[in-house]
């Protein structure tokens, strides 16, 4: 990923943190000098390894496993994102842009995909997902028979991380004051993705002075 110095962050725990609460990747690999990918959440172990390990299952019938095992692979994590209109910093020579948010993971993926590693997978999956529904849905509650189909279905696999870069494209370039304007002009038009983007070129004003 392309990423100019001053939209770098390398907080390993920040990182961790961005995956945890945006874990709805993209896992590309590349089979055959094609690139192949698939849209699936993954969980991470932070503890595991220097730079932590990534949990997941896909659909059997998904053929990019098939070849994956032992292979890299890309995990990208995109947080949120919006258009940055340049009448915003009412000023002259400036021109439209995107500021976003995202992470990438390289690892290698190893298949993990003896029933009982299956059924763990999905066990975490769910107490992960579920925390915060009310009320929550366990596999405690549904039969083996249901839970044998749901396994047959899948397969475990890990990916044991090497390296981790994150990004955070804030409008780190401007001044204060073009920020400032930035910000409202989010705040304006409203909108989740705005919201969120405004919040954190907010925090990465304060942390900048101090």
């Amino acid at each position: 990923m392309y990423i100019p110095k001053s939209f770098s962050e390398t907080d390993q725990s920040k990182l961790h943190a961005f995956i945890e609460q945006n874990s709805f990747a993209t896992l590309v690999s590349v089979d055959g000098g094609v690139c192949v990918a698939s849209h699936l959440p993954l969980l991470l172990d932070r503890h595991d390894g220097t730079n932590g390990l990534l949990i997941g299952h896909m659909a059997r019938a998904n053929p990019q496993w098939q070849q994956a095992d032992g292979q890299q692979m890309l995990g990208i994590f995109m947080g949120p994102h919006a258009y940055i209109s340049p009448t915003w910093y009412e000023a002259e020579k400036v021109v439209p842009t995107w500021n976003y948010v995202a992470v990438h993971v390289y690892g290698t993926f190893r298949l993990d995909d003896n029933r009982s590693r299956r059924l763990e997978i999905v066990r975490r999956y769910v107490v992960f997902y579920e925390a915060a529904m009310d009320p929550s849905w366990s596999l405690d509650n549904v039969d083996d028979e249901f839970i044998d189909g749901l396994l047959d279905a899948i397969v475990g696999f890990r990916i044991d991380i090497e390296r981790i870069e994150g990004k955070s494209k804030l409008s780190q370039n401007h001044d204060a004051a073009r920020r400032s304007k930035a910000i409202k002009g989010l705040r304006n038009y409203g909108g989740e993705d705005r919201e969120q983007i405004a919040n954190l070129m907010a925090e990465t004003m304060e942390d900048s002075t101090g």
